[in-house]
């Protein structure tokens, strides 16, 4: 204990943005904790990480909870990492006055693969709609991405059968503006074929397509610098995005340029703890059920600088909430509290590599999942206004939602479903793992009224601060939100740990077992 208060002590005198109120200054202490400079982003399977799950076990074993892992408070993940090396790669466009080189992650990005071929030297053609046919075959096609309701990406006239590879320029808009740049390139898969539902993303948007096996190799380019592939072309990026968001043919027709790319990756065998805790229920009957609460603690960890600061803190992706769980644990410890039923707190690993952790841990429960009777998962929330709406997801599909209404109701908040069911948020965070074997599950996001300058912070926090270095303690929140938050999810998990009848999945979800 004596380590982690010092952590606490150290980070105590930081200069934050904004000054936590009485309710949040010990959570804002967890947080800090979590997500200063010295826990270096808290990457998958890294020290950092590893630092960080040993202040999560300081804090839970001092809050009165008992470990619940499989060695002690710990799962251990089994992982193999794919990572490419920017730093040992080179690519370069090349015409006939010369060739310019390109930036890895900053410029063109390319996913971790290990069927990629080390080389790749092939003529640049723009995938239009009309105009003269082109032998694609051996090219690389171009094509772009505005987010046009026509498809969002513009292209695509002759297929990619037989191409080199597939480039497409980032759409620079968006509700989740493409990160520029790229963190870096990795891919991380669980080390064996696990029984465990298929997790459908990350904390990231979906990439582009064509990264699956036997697809042409795609790639990204950034959009601040598309008008470099076009140079010399007759065309240019400004008049073909502007066709595409206008949902008009695109020309086709072949660039002067070749692309020239060597590369370099890397494979290795890793592995990275879940953290799992209980606090036994009270109820002779009940306590062998379990009301399961869950974050992830894994960031982005040490990537490429934006505006010279090359660590990605990940202070509300998730520390916040972590902390969050960490609250609430020493408030029921200090309060005696007697729940009826069990809670599982559960803090997994390698959210952001593709719900990694959760998938595992579903897969192999440390309690039976016929007794987890449901999930409250802490991700995708953002304190930055004043709370008036929750956005649940999953919300009409078991009666999880009616309790989030019931208790959101004394509270002055509103409840509503996911206005934006195209952003996939609901496949993209850890409540999917437990709602695919069965676990009626929730997840929240800060909501807003469609318009309301809420919405600009929102729009603005995701083009600044996103999967970004710029995710740290410096950034602006509301301690009154954050606190009015924390008290709604303490009170939810009371609400479902003591009422006498279990959450049900609703006739007709599409998620209830079968």
């Amino acid at each position: 204990m004596k380590t982690s208060c010092i952590v606490v002590l150290c980070v105590s005198g930081l200069l934050f943005a904004t000054e936590p109120n009485s309710a949040t200054r010990r959570w804002w202490a967890h947080v800090q904790a979590l997500s200063n400079d010295s826990m270096q982003g808290r990457d998958t399977g890294s020290e950092g990480y590893r630092k960080a799950a040993a202040y999560v076990v300081a804090q839970f074993q001092h809050a009165g909870l008992k470990p619940a892992g499989e060695k002690g408070w710990y799962q251990t993940v089994p992982l193999h990492v794919v990572r490419f090396r920017a730093d040992q790669s080179e690519v370069s466009l090349v015409r006939k006055e010369g060739a310019t080189k390109l930036r890895w992650l900053q410029q063109i990005s390319v996913p971790a693969r290990l069927n990629i071929p080390e080389s790749l030297e092939a003529p640049l053609v723009f995938d239009g709609t009309v105009g003269d046919e082109i032998d694609v075959k051996g090219k690389i096609l171009v094509r772009i991405n505005t987010g046009a309701a026509t498809g969002g990406r513009r292209g695509g006239g002759q297929g990619a059968a037989g191409v080199a590879a597939v480039l497409t320029v980032d759409n620079p808009g968006g509700a989740e503006p493409p990160r520029w740049p790229v963190a870096y390139s990795v891919a991380m898969t669980l080390a064996a074929a696990e029984a465990a539902p298929a997790g459908n993303g990350a904390g990231a948007p979906p990439a582009p397509a064509g990264n699956g096996a036997g697809a042409p190799l795609a790639l990204r380019f950034n959009p601040e610098f598309a008008e470099d592939l076009f140079a010399g072309s007759g065309h240019t990026y400004k008049e073909l995005a502007a066709l595409s968001a206008a949902g008009k043919p695109l020309p086709r027709f072949a660039l002067p340029a070749t692309l020239r790319a060597r590369m370099k990756f890397e494979a290795a065998d890793l592995a990275s703890d879940n953290i799992i805790g209980v606090l036994p229920g009270s109820d002779p009957a009940l306590a062998r059920e379990y009301v399961v609460v869950s974050a992830h603690l894994d960031g982005y960890g040490i990537g490429e600088p934006k505006n010279g600061d090359g660590i990605y803190n990940g202070a509300f992706d998730d520390a916040a909430y972590v902390a969050t769980l960490i609250e609430l644990a020493e408030k029921l410890h200090e309060a005696k509290a007697q729940l009826k039923r069990s809670v599982l707190f559960c803090v997994v690993t390698g959210e952001e590599k593709g719900l990694l952790g959760s998938r595992y841990f579903a897969a192999h429960p440390t309690v039976a999942k016929e007794r987890m009777v449901a999930n409250i998962n802490l991700d995708q929330l953002r304190p930055i206004f004043p709370l008036k709406t929750l956005t649940a997801l999953a919300v009409d599909d078991s009666t999880l939602g009616d309790t989030a209404r019931k208790v959101a109701a004394g509270m002055e908040i509103r409840i509503q479903a996911d206005p934006e069911p195209e952003r996939n948020l609901l496949r993209r965070s850890d409540h999917w793992n437990f709602m695919q074997i069965g676990v009626p599950a929730i997840g929240f996001i800060f909501g807003y009224e469609k318009g309301a300058p809420e919405e600009a912070v929102y729009r603005k926090w995701y083009a600044d601060r996103y999967h970004s270095p710029a995710d740290d303690l410096n950034q602006p929140w509301d301690p009154a939100a954050a606190a009015k938050f924390n008290d709604f999810f303490n009170k939810m998990v009371e609400t479902l740990a003591n009422d006498a009848k279990r959450p049900e999945w609703k006739s007709g979800s599409p998620y209830a077992p079968k």
